[in-house]
């Protein structure tokens, strides 16, 4: 068994496609599928099912997976290593983000890294909170960046910055004219939500129970899996949601959604990082960077 059977039978375990794996990997869909092969013959031991065209981790399969993963981290755990020792020259950072902090407040930061660091690639995956602190559990990212509250001892989590979250609705809803609006109203409204385990989600069910509405009796419209998709569903009438400014900033300006004046607790964005991983040089100066102001902030 080598390490590039693994690589491979991960790729082809995640995408649930061979030809999709392969070209991901940048390799022949016959070499893709010649690894997998020879990992079945060796161990006689069937990792997929092949139902149609699809195919599918069969039990012994889904046990492998998560032992190939582990293997995997390990090893570019003592890769991350031995390049660390070559400073900041050349090297891989891969981060995760949370879908409101990595599309509208990372880019920056990682634009500031490159050009401070061009030898460096950053590799960025966006999820759900839950999703990124598994990665980062899991040794798949080195750094995750998150608005959920996350609870993990094997996590080092520190808080980097404050969000602000913001209730919106299309214009002409009644509650734009400020005196139609009460907080009672909430239980009546038809709402837009992200799916549950988003931070999005988890701030809001905490805004509903902190005003002692209860779960079943909301009015739950859409839930959708991104904020872009939600922005676009109130906009369009479908109700009214919550979401941090920096995801309504441009359809306020644009008053495609209003702002409800509606008190909200701010919230903050934390970093996510294995408290027994090593933290290589480029980790270290990205949360340095995170640390520092951008010039004119």
């Amino acid at each position: 068994m080598t390490l590039e059977q693994l690589r491979i039978f991960v790729a082809v375990a995640e995408r649930e496609h061979v030809t999709r794996a392969a070209e991901a990997l940048n390799l022949t869909q016959s070499a893709t599928s010649a690894a997998v092969s020879a990992l079945e013959a060796h161990y006689q031991t069937q990792l997929f099912d092949r139902v149609g065209r699809r195919i599918v981790l069969t039990e012994a399969g889904r046990i492998f997976l998560s032992e190939a993963r582990a293997v995997l981290a390990r090893a570019r755990s003592a890769e991350i290593v031995l390049a660390d020792l070559a400073g900041l020259k050349r090297g891989t950072l891969k981060l995760a983000g949370s879908q409101t902090v990595a599309n509208y407040w990372l880019p920056g930061i990682a634009h500031r890294f490159r050009s401070s660091y061009p030898g460096i690639e950053l590799d960025v995956t966006i999820g759900n909170t839950e999703t990124v602190a598994a990665q980062v559990r899991d040794g798949i990212a080195d750094l995750g960046f998150v608005e959920g509250e996350v609870d993990d001892p094997a996590l080092a989590i520190e808080p980097v910055d404050n969000d602000e979250l913001v209730l919106v609705a299309a214009p002409g809803h009644p509650w734009t004219s400020n005196a139609a609006f009460t907080p009672r109203d909430l239980q009546a409204a038809r709402w837009v939500l992200r799916e549950p385990g988003s931070g999005t989600r988890a701030h809001f069910e905490a805004v509903r129970a902190a005003r002692g509405i209860e779960p079943g009796s909301l009015d739950i419209a859409l839930e959708l899996p991104s904020n872009e998709a939600v922005r676009a569903a109130v906009e369009a009438g479908a109700g009214v949601a919550v979401m941090s400014r920096l995801v309504a900033e441009a359809s306020l300006k644009a008053g495609t959604l209003v702002a409800i004046d509606f008190d909200l607790p701010k919230r903050r964005f934390f970093s996510l990082r294995h408290k027994e991983r090593h933290a290589t040089r480029a980790t270290r100066e990205f949360l340095a960077l995170v640390a520092r102001p951008a010039i004119g902030a």
